[in-house]
């Protein structure tokens, strides 16, 4: 399935070179790197695999740049790590300081290594490089996934006896001439990942993550790609940073040289500072090539998934969680009204949010307390383990919610630990966000007790799934332990709390809740088996938000929720109908408080929550597709089958189109060879009962038995949606016949 090949030669100028050519055909992708001489490589090629890889050293001397007028001896050809001492003059990829002043390396190759994979060949190689002048070993990792993924990794030594600070690592790809625009996303709390676009130039684009973690306004990926791209066309390249701290994204292009993307962990000074033999490796920088973002998208969704191959034996459970339910409102009679609400509704996974620690009954105060609050919880026959027993009972998981990256100053844990506390100087906090300061985790005693606690409650309250939520920006983040900034391990630690909990307790599950989507990325994703996409529910917001969202994260690990309506977040009124769909490609729950809804909205939920269990099967193993559709108005999402024999479409009409009705709208991702009926699923066959449709003739497909039709003429001409009010959804499926 995979290969390493390499490839000796010499070039036209007499230049000793080898080429190394990998391939994975099943993904359909390859890389091919040279090395001239004892220089470090250069990629000369990432997309499809390329025919007679016996001929790519001669892309040596087809694509070295000529010296040109008013320049260095040498134009400017990136290697992996690009040095002033190759002529790269643009931003500094490897960022290096030994006892302050700044160290310019000339790598020196002395070692290259084909990690062997399975009985077919190798999935990676690994170079060796050292400048013996700067006393600075660097030894470099490219490995091509199963999944098609290429992903790329430094480690820098300290050889000589001062002591070298890291300030930055930054690993890239390059990219082919007809790649000329950049898709990144933007966005605040509540509104995550919205799309922007922009031409790359000259001159350097760069997407800063510098709280701590990815923020709200993070970009998933950074993808240059050629002019229009969409999610079904163009080609495109993508990378992602896969670190939970502070990262760059960047793309760069010099007159003297083809754009290139890539990224790193952001460190502040003093944060990594290299002993003697001391070693600093970089985050994975992961790139993907393909024809589209649906392709890219996927090729990130496998590679997830393989490292959790747990969700696919167990059925995502349906999820209630009591936020918007309750808040800070605790009561256990309370509670188990909604438990019973929620079985009845078909939830098998009920999450106990906020408040149920310490002094916790609101936001400012108690935070930090891990020990279940008396007020609020009394031990006995009310007591959360009294709760949690009988959620158990009755067939539910109990999930529980914790901040363990954060404290209140109104606190025991703060007024006894205060030195837990990051603080850029030791009289002053930086500033507050939700009346929190940031746990010093890289400190042994915090750590212990913070895990401690954790471990202690998820054992005695038999807790199968952890919330755990980021809510405030880590900034001035220094430790009092060290006087040094420590993002870097605070990062680890946090890392390192998920691992030992899923050790201590196998099958807890925890999910990563950031604010919302502010933590979102493949290093957390290591551990986490779940993300919350985005704080705000509200179904048309959601829309975008999930799309994007989706580039990374594959179906199954997107909470993706029922809220009421108005939306407590934007207080926009939707349908039933609308939230229930775009609740339903994903890892389906509700945020919604049951005790105050009708009976009949409870009985159209229970057959909603049956219609995604019949499905959810599928989306947890099956791929995702967007379509490139030039209405802006509208959005066709779905999900298909790993056979191609089964898919599930949802079309949403966000606003008024300009055409009415709307346009015939195509099906991505169907097997062109097959036949397929095409029909709506049941919960929204009855578009006038639900008096979510506008049109006042009936559509002809809209039948229980729908239409059947050749994939090619569904994905080339498509099918007529109907006719929709704005923000409204209706789910549809393909079965092949």
């Amino acid at each position: 399935m995979t290969r390493i090949t390499i490839i000796p030669g010499t070039a036209n100028d007499g230049t000793d070179l080898t080429a190394v050519y990998a391939e994975n055909t099943a993904a359909n992708v390859a890389f091919a790197l040279i090395f001239p001489g004892k220089t470090l490589p250069r990629f000369v090629h990432w997309g499809r695999p390329l025919p007679h890889p016996e001929t790519l050293v001669h892309l040596y001397d087809a694509l070295k740049p000529q010296r040109v007028s008013g320049a260095l001896d040498n134009t400017a050809w990136p290697s992996i790590l690009p040095t002033q001492s190759e002529a790269w003059i643009g931003a500094q990829r490897i960022d290096i300081r030994r006892d302050g002043r700044e160290t310019f390396c000339d790598f020196s190759v002395i070692a290259i290594s084909p990690a062997v994979g399975d009985d077919e060949g190798a999935s990676m190689i690994s170079v060796d490089a050292q400048d013996a002048d700067q006393q600075v070993a660097l030894h470099w990792t490219c490995e091509l996934t199963d999944s098609g993924l290429i992903r790329q990794c430094a480690t820098i030594t300290n050889l000589g006896d001062g002591t070298l600070d890291v300030n930055g690592i930054e690993l890239g790809y390059p990219l082919p001439q007809q790649a000329v625009e950049i898709l990144t996303t933007t966005g605040h709390h509540l509104h995550e990942r919205s799309p922007q676009r922009q031409p790359l130039t000259v001159g350097r684009f760069e997407k800063l993550s510098m709280a701590g973690r990815p923020d709200f306004d993070a970009s998933l990926l950074l993808t240059v790609g050629a002019p229009g791209f969409g999610f079904e066309h163009g080609d495109v390249y993508s990378v992602h940073v896969g670190w939970s701290g502070n990262s760059v994204l960047s793309a760069e292009r010099l007159p003297y040289t083809q754009g290139v993307i890539g990224g790193g962990e952001k460190l502040f000074g003093g944060e990594i500072t290299l002993e003697h033999g001391g070693q600093y490796t970089t985050p994975w920088v992961y790139g993907a090539a393909g024809t589209g973002l649906n392709e890219v998208a996927h090729r990130f969704h496998e590679f997830v998934r393989a490292q959790h191959p747990n969700l696919a034996n167990k059925p995502r459970p349906v999820i209630l969680n009591t936020w918007e339910a309750v808040y800070f409102q605790h009561d256990y009679d309370t509670l188990v009204r909604l438990a019973d609400k929620a079985v009845d509704s078909g939830v098998e996974r009920f999450v106990v949010d906020d408040g149920w620690f310490g002094a916790r009954r609101d936001d400012t105060a108690g935070l930090g307390d891990w020990q279940i609050s008396q007020d609020v919880w009394p031990d006995g026959e009310k007591s959360l383990k009294a709760l949690a027993d009988y959620v158990h009972s009755k067939g539910m998981e109990f999930g529980l919610w914790f901040e363990p990256e954060m404290v209140n100053l109104d606190s025991d844990m703060f007024r006894n630990h205060p030195d837990w506390v990051m603080r850029p100087a030791p009289g002053r906090l930086p500033m507050q966000g939700r009346s929190q300061q940031v746990v010093d985790l890289t400190n042994p005693d915090a750590y212990d007790y913070v895990f401690g606690a954790m471990d202690h409650l998820v054992g005695e309250l038999g807790i199968d799934y952890i919330k755990w939520d980021h809510n405030k920006l880590v900034t001035e983040a220094v430790s009092p332990r060290t006087g040094r900034p420590a993002v870097h391990e605070q990062t680890i630690a946090v890392y390192r709390i998920f691992r030992d909990l899923k050790l201590a307790h196998p099958g807890l599950e925890i999910e990563s809740c950031s604010s919302g989507g502010g933590r979102v990325d493949l290093g957390i994703l290591r551990f986490a088996d779940r993300i919350w996409v985005s704080d705000c529910v509200d179904p048309v917001e959601r829309a975008d938000i999930q799309r994007y969202t989706s580039l990374l994260v594959p179906p199954e690990m997107m909470g993706e929720h029922v809220g009421a309506s108005p939306a407590h977040s934007t207080h926009r009124a939707t349908s039933q109908e609308m939230r229930m769909a775009m609740a339903f490609f994903g890892h389906m729950g509700i945020e919604w408080n049951l005790l105050k809804e009708p009976q009949e909205d409870l009985d159209k939920l229970a057959v909603w929550v049956h219609a995604y269990k019949e499905q959810r099967t599928m989306f947890e193993t099956g791929t995702a597709v967007h379509a490139d559709i030039a209405d802006p108005a509208v959005r066709l999402d779905g999900v298909i089958s790993a056979d191609r024999s089964h898919a599930v479409y949802r079309f949403t009409q966000l606003t008024t189109s300009q055409t009415y009705p709307a346009a015939p709208v195509d099906l991505p991702g169907l097997d062109p060879e097959a036949v397929y009926q095409v029909r709506p699923l049941p919960a929204s066959l009855n578009l006038d009962d639900e008096g979510i449709g506008n049109g006042q003739s009936a559509l002809g497909w809209w039948t229980a038995d729908g239409v059947t039709l050749p994939a090619v003429a569904l994905e080339t001409y498509g099918l007529r949606p109907p006719s929709l009010h704005p923000a409204q959804a209706v789910l549809f499926e393909a079965v092949r016949v």
